[in-house]
């Protein structure tokens, strides 16, 4: 039996649907993108093209609830699927966007580099618990006007894995259409199978600026997937409580459905978002906050109740080393998510909030969502009855380390993490240096460093994506790319 959590009940999802819809049909939202509100006007929404507003229709909102797919598949650069987006499937994969790296040799945040995050793309390549890769952290050592392409670009290059990204800038778009195309050599082929999701964020309280909600139609036209991500803050810009925050989420969420559907129907899309409580004290959005992984698995049960796909940023930490903080933070919140059954889950490798990316905690990350993995199989029947014989040879050989059942199912039915986690005794610990933590995963990371095998991505494909990424630097004034001898 797979072990599950639950926060809501069916009657109180219900209602919080039913007042969001409310919201969206008589207060209405903003939308400051004059094409999608026509296209709302041409659906019958109650459209004020000068203050940017409109008020949508119970119907437009459940024929695009009705019209977004229930689940969808992911693949690789190879084109491999890699992810089931269904039931309650769970993927992990990186957080993104961060500004910050965590320095393996110094441990001090510092704005990370083109290296960075090259090393980053070959660590994540090796880390089977980690389904897809991300646009992390923003390289400083470009022209900011191409980061959000360079970094899908470097994803592609050295890492097979899909990539979780998006785009701040509504030119960039174009871009890295190409750069997927360029994998995939046909729109058709990207449309069958998709090879990226895109994060759009509506604006709290009930808002839609002009480059998201671009993008939202961009991908769609394309089919490219995206995840919601809207960011309530309860106590801030949503209300105190935690089904105020609900509702207000849900009506955000909702809305980025119905621009996404009414632009393309069937687009595939994630239930998602990254809201937070606020702290009062300190004036800080704690994504480790134990409300906040409340806020999150509960929305993803208004999701599935929908019978739409889900996605979160959790199992993360506000921690600013790796610490125990940061570890008591990321794994319960990586624990509830697997138990909800978040169909992506966002956050492994983040501290600082969501602002900065560490190596060693994706290290450390990539055991934890193993643990969940386990946590999740549950407990099965596996040759057990009737009992009688174990404990019979049990009994007679004194122990069951060599019994054919014990060889047949330990690996099954037994986790055994890497290096990164410490099950010695202290005897065998000392001998082996008694290192601690950070210095196992330092040891680990420059292992995966050594590891690394680049990835069989075609050579001219790679040249293709090389010359790209190359013209687009030119556009922007950058004749030079700090990129590595084999790419240039």
């Amino acid at each position: 039996m797979r072990p599950t959590v639950r926060f809501l009940t069916d009657n109180l999802i219900k209602q919080i649907i039913d007042e969001a819809i409310s919201i969206l049909c008589t207060l209405g939202l903003e939308i400051h993108n004059k094409k999608i509100l026509s296209m709302l006007a041409d659906h019958k929404a109650k459209v004020d093209m000068d203050n940017f507003h409109v008020n949508l229709t119970e119907d437009i909102i459940q024929k695009a609830i009705r019209t977004a797919p229930h689940s969808f598949k992911l693949y690789d650069v190879m084109g491999n699927q890699t992810h089931d987006f269904s039931d309650y499937n769970v993927h992990f994969t990186p957080g993104s966007t961060a500004l910050n790296i965590l320095d393996c040799q110094t441990q001090q945040m510092r704005k990370p580099l083109t290296n960075d995050f090259i090393d980053f793309s070959k660590i994540i390549a090796q880390l089977e618990n980690i389904a897809s890769t991300s646009t992390a952290f923003i390289p400083t050592d470009v022209h900011e006007k191409i980061s959000d392409s360079y970094r899908l670009f470097l994803s592609l290059l050295y890492c097979e894995k899909p990539v979780v990204t998006g785009a701040f800038t509504a030119e960039s778009f174009n871009v890295m259409k190409d750069l997927q195309l360029a994998v995939r050599n046909s729109e058709s082929e990207l449309k069958e199978k998709p090879l990226t999701i895109f994060s759009c964020c509506p604006t709290s309280p009930l808002k839609w600026c002009q480059v998201t909600s671009q993008n939202l139609i961009d991908c769609a036209r394309y089919s490219i997937p995206v995840e919601f991500i809207a960011m309530p803050l309860s106590g801030f810009m949503a209300p105190v409580t935690l089904t105020g925050t609900l509702i207000q989420h849900t009506a955000e969420t909702l809305s980025g459905v119905v621009i996404s559907q009414l632009s393309n129907p069937g687009t595939p899309i994630l239930y998602g978002g990254s809201p937070a409580v606020f702290d009062h004290r300190y004036e800080t959005t704690p994504m480790g906050a134990v409300e906040t992984m409340m806020t999150d698995c509960a929305y993803n049960e208004i999701g599935k109740f929908l019978n739409l796909p889900t996605q979160a940023y959790i199992s993360m930490s506000d921690a600013k080393q790796l610490d125990a903080q940061a570890g008591l933070e990321s794994g319960i919140g990586a624990t509830l998510a697997a138990l909800a059954g978040i169909n992506s889950i966002s956050g492994p490798g983040m501290v600082d909030f969501e602002s900065c990316q560490s190596l060693e905690k994706l290290v450390l990350d990539n055991e934890m969502c193993g643990m969940t993995f386990r946590l999740i199989d549950g407990i099965t029947p596996r040759d057990d009855f009737p009992a009688l014989p174990i404990f019979q040879e049990l009994l007679e050989e004194k122990h069951l380390l060599l019994a054919e059942h014990t060889r047949r199912h330990r690996r099954k039915e037994i986790f055994y993490p890497g290096p990164a986690i410490d099950r010695a005794n202290r005897q065998r610990w000392k001998q082996q240096g008694a290192m601690d933590l950070n210095a196992r995963l330092h040891n680990e990371v420059n292992k995966l460093l050594k590891t690394y095998q680049p990835s069989t991505l075609p050579e001219t494909t790679k040249k293709d994506l090389v010359k790209l990424m190359k013209k687009e630097a030119r556009r922007h004034g950058q004749d030079h790319l700090p990129l590595p001898p084999m790419t240039t």
